[in-house]
């Protein structure tokens, strides 16, 4: 038998096969699993109908397998003539395409003179189904009382126990105990006909659900087909390829995109909900994305999710965490987001230009907090100290402060002196230096200096931009994802989008006075004289300082 022939294409940087045609999936068991993009995925946090999913996982274990992904491939063949129906993923199937006679049957009884039948008509033969019902018995008290009896039906019992104990004298109910208003043989009797009743109640209730679900039940597999006719191609395209993931369409979202997240001006369509926080912790930051981890709540509805946001565009000095933002699910509904971890990573080659200056400047400040906080610290302490002092018993009321000690701080001076001079006469020298270079080396003087500081962190970005991952997420989540799932630079930026604003012309208020415009040049061109001036005297003292 002959092998067949697949067809293949470059899907997101990495090369996979194509799911095409009726013949394809007619011999989808026959794919090598080595060539499939996804081994597993979980059922629950993706974006397809519960019930579909469901259908499909036949081991009810929660998970979506190879097996259970081709069996169902295999019975789609089997009930549908020309399979290709599936790649247009509708709910609706041509009567005439229906290879299973009981199945077709049942369509045509409910489609009538229709030429295909909708899940819609379904579903509503299904909620029209009606059944003669067993009558369910009477309760035999009111329910107040029989609430109030289960309620108290063990502190009575415990009473009664303890009352047989007490004619024993095995045992003395306290004074101020609860008394049943009524006799123990009393008590027994309204048990056993409550039990009684819910007995019955149950046994009628579940003979009617079996009677429904036996007349509901010929209507099932066509509901099934229907499900699957809709929903298992797009399962694949997220399976097999993730070509629902790198679709430019839209309207086209793959089966693990939750919403859409707004914060600091931009939309983040890379949003997947997070099913286990922890194993996050450990795979997330292998992705080299920049992530935004967010607790989401719909205060009307009570709802929660927790989200993962990759953001993939713009700068990063606005996000921290407890920044706040909205997230919009598939269905439109909203939540107040707030950031609760973020994985740092480089976002652009831009951004981590900057990154070291930021870093730099984020240590100074730091440094200076610390140092002040230090300081403060130190001083009330010294002010605590001296106030504790005066209160001291006995202290002479004219005690004498220490005398000024000159030769201490002419030290200081001299120390300070050399200090500013060793500076001094470096910065003269790298000015002296600087002067003698042309203007073209002083431009590459320059540049060599901002790439030598900037260099590494760019060409760190450079790389961890070109493996961007979006697999160590999604296997975060449960996922056995197969093959990379690379985010380029260019693919990023349809991630993430930048709030973009018109061109708005300034108002004119009033009309331009062209003696104010002389009057704030001439004070410009007076403030530079007075400045280069200043510099220059400066400089002149400087140099005499430095070389004397």
């Amino acid at each position: 038998m002959a092998k067949y022939k697949w067809s293949f294409a470059n899907v997101g940087g990495v090369t996979r096969v194509r799911i095409q045609s009726a013949e394809d999936l007619r011999h989808l068991g026959e794919l090598d699993k080595k060539m499939w993009t996804v081994l597993s995925c979980p059922v629950n946090g993706l974006e397809i109908s519960a019930d579909s999913l469901s259908l499909m996982d036949t081991d009810g274990d929660g998970k979506l397998r190879l097996k259970e992904v081709v069996a169902t491939s295999e019975y789609l063949c089997a009930s549908l003539k020309d399979p290709k129906s599936l790649f247009e993923q509708k709910d609706t199937i041509l009567i005439d395409n229906m290879a299973d006679e009981d199945v077709l049957a049942v369509a045509k009884k409910i489609a009538g003179d229709k030429s295909e039948i909708a899940l819609a008509d379904v579903q509503a033969a299904i909620d029209a189904v009606a059944i003669e019902e067993q009558p369910v018995p009477a309760a035999p008290l009111e329910a107040d009382v029989i609430a109030a009896y289960k309620e108290k039906s063990a502190e009575y019992a415990a009473y009664f126990e303890q009352e047989k104990l007490q004619k024993l004298g095995l045992a003395v109910i306290p004074e101020d105990a609860v008394k049943p208003g009524m006799t123990e043989k009393k008590f027994a009797e309204m048990g056993a006909q409550i039990a009684e009743w819910e007995a019955a109640k149950a046994a009628a209730e579940g003979a009617n659900a079996d009677a429904l679900a036996a007349a509901k039940a010929e209507f099932m597999p066509l509901r099934k087909l229907l499900l699957l006719h809709r929903d298992f191609y797009r399962l694949l395209r997220n399976f097999i390829t993730l070509e629902d993931f790198y679709d430019l369409n839209e309207k086209t979202i793959a089966s693990f995109q939750a919403g859409t997240l707004i914060i600091d001006q931009r939309a983040c369509h890379l949003c997947i909900r997070v099913n286990d926080p922890a194993k996050h912790d450990a795979q997330a930051p292998l992705s080299g994305m920049y992530l935004l981890y967010c607790n989401c709540v719909n205060q009307k509805s009570g709802k929660t999710a927790q989200i993962v946001a990759a953001m993939t565009q713009g700068e990063i000095k606005n996000l921290s965490v407890g920044k706040n933002g909205i997230f919009y699910d598939n269905d439109g509904l909203d939540y107040d987001a707030t950031v609760t971890k973020i994985i740092d990573n480089p976002i652009s080659i831009r951004q981590a230009f900057w990154t070291p200056y930021r870093k730099f400047a984020k240590w100074i400040e730091e440094k200076i907090n610390k140092s002040a906080a230090e300081k403060d610290a130190k001083a009330f302490d010294d002010m605590t100290a001296k106030a504790d002092a005066a209160k001291v018993e006995g202290a002479p009321d004219g005690a004498q402060k220490p005398a000024f000690d000159i030769a201490k701080f002419a030290g200081i001076f001299a120390a300070i002196g050399m200090a500013l001079g060793m500076i001094g006469t470096m910065l003269v020298s790298v000015a002296k230096g600087w002067v003698t270079l042309t203007w073209w080396q002083q431009i590459l003087v320059f540049c060599g200096i901002l790439l030598l500081i900037s260099g590494p962190s760019m060409i760190m970005a450079w790389l961890k931009l070109r493996r961007r991952n979006l697999a160590p997420v999604l296997n975060a989540n449960g996922w056995a994802v197969n093959a990379d799932a690379i985010i380029s630079v260019p693919f990023g930026k349809t991630l993430t989008e930048q709030v973009s604003f018109p061109l708005v012309k300034a108002p004119k208020v009033g009309k331009s006075n062209g003696k104010k415009w002389l009057i704030g040049i001439c004070v410009t061109l007076l403030v530079l004289a007075v400045v280069c001036v200043i510099l220059h005297l400066c400089g002149f003292c400087f140099c005499c300082f430095c070389f004397h």
